[in-house]
């Protein structure tokens, strides 16, 4: 399999306990750009469902897609928390060099 099919595999597999939470830690690194929108899309619509997923990115961009708060951690320690909108560039920038 794929790096992306495994990943896929993997949260299919997750998927059948039928869990009230769902983690995933950087679900898309290292995969092609088009498995990446492919999974990206599938998580969104796992959130539309109503479940409840924590993810764990670097990827602002397609974090914005699906998250509805950010929680920034540096060095073990929460840095900043808020809503999706309220992030700045400033704070983006300061935090996570984007």
């Amino acid at each position: 399999l794929s790096g992306g099919e495994q990943q896929m595999l993997a949260i299919g597999r997750a998927l059948m306990t039928n869990p009230r939470l769902l983690i995933l830690d950087e679900a898309t690194e290292g995969l092609a750009p088009v498995v990446r929108q492919e999974i990206w899309a599938a998580i969104n619509q796992l959130k539309q469902s109503g479940l409840t997923i924590l993810v764990v990115d670097k990827s602002l961009k397609e974090l914005s897609g699906v998250a509805d708060r950010y929680v920034i951690v540096e060095k073990g320690i929460t840095a900043w928390t808020g809503a999706v909108n309220e992030l700045t560039d400033d704070l983006a920038d300061r935090y996570l060099g984007v």
